[in-house]
């Protein structure tokens, strides 16, 4: 059987949704059961971008559907959203591991661990995609039905070639954002009677802390290997990447919960 990293590679490249989810949840398995190997780093047979269904519509950020929570098309409208951005998390997850674990940042007895982790972390999202879908098709929809925007895997994209700037704009900004906008979702989606759709955002939420902490982590470890302040380097980063990205509010709880201290998001902008 092809070893870990170029089985990733073969996931990523997976056009439907679904099998993606399916595939990435059986490969975590045959992982922690030790049934295959690590392998060796082949950066250059990943794809740009990940697997997509042809018919699946790619639309300008401005214009996916609008997200009214208290309309029945509202609510599709929102999970459609949250399952683009789970479907992404999934590949995010899976690209992090086949382009990183034998990057040169990192030391040599924290590839097994990097590549679990991130593993672990593409297996939640996974799952979180197929929960999503599945109150989809309760609703009387399912994903691919409503336009998507490609942004979030734009900045994967741009951070392709520097592990510490994939940390710090995936998990650490972009992941961490959900970590202040889904309570509040959640709260309009209780009010509106939808107790479903919230109870699975609310589980995706406090999955979510623990992917952000892994990300804080490795993005530490990074910077201890190249002698960079962890906090000033983060904020260096956003500002290189994403300028003006990182602004509040702020769900401090949960960012603190996920060793997301202030200091590395209160970043002074012109």
């Amino acid at each position: 059987m092809p070893d870990l990293l170029h089985r990733t590679v073969a996931i990523l490249r997976e056009c439907d949704p679904k099998q993606k989810a399916r595939q990435t949840h059986a490969l975590a398995k045959e992982w922690k059961a030790g049934a295959i190997i690590l392998g060796k780093s082949d950066t250059a047979s990943i794809p740009q971008s990940p697997g997509r269904p042809e018919d699946l519509q790619t639309v300008a950020p401005g214009a996916v559907p609008r997200r009214r929570i208290g309309t029945p098309e509202g609510r599709i409208a929102l999970l459609h959203a949250i399952a683009h951005i789970e479907l992404n998390a999934i590949d995010l997850a899976l690209d992090m591991l086949a382009r990183f674990t034998h990057d040169p940042a990192l030391a040599d007895t924290q590839r097994l661990r990097f590549a679990t982790d991130w593993l672990e972390v593409a297996d939640d999202e996974a799952r979180h995609f197929t929960m999503i879908c599945a109150r989809l098709t309760q609703l009387g929809s399912y994903y691919g039905a409503l336009g998507v925007h490609q942004g979030l895997w734009e900045a994967a994209y741009n951070t392709r070639n520097d592990l510490a700037a994939r940390l710090a704009i995936a998990p650490m900004l972009l992941e961490a954002r959900g970590l202040d906008v889904t309570p509040s979702m959640v709260g309009k989606l209780e009010r509106v009677g939808d107790s479903q759709s919230a109870t699975i955002l609310n589980i995706i939420y406090k999955e979510e802390i623990g992917h952000v902490a892994k990300g804080v982590r490795w993005f530490n470890a990074v910077c201890e290997i190249s002698g960079k302040e962890p906090e000033l380097h983060f904020q260096d980063l956003v500002k290189m990447y994403l300028p003006a990205a990182l602004r509040g509010p702020f769900n401090h709880k949960a960012r603190e919960q996920a060793g997301l201290q202030k200091g590395y998001y209160e970043i002074s902008y012109p």
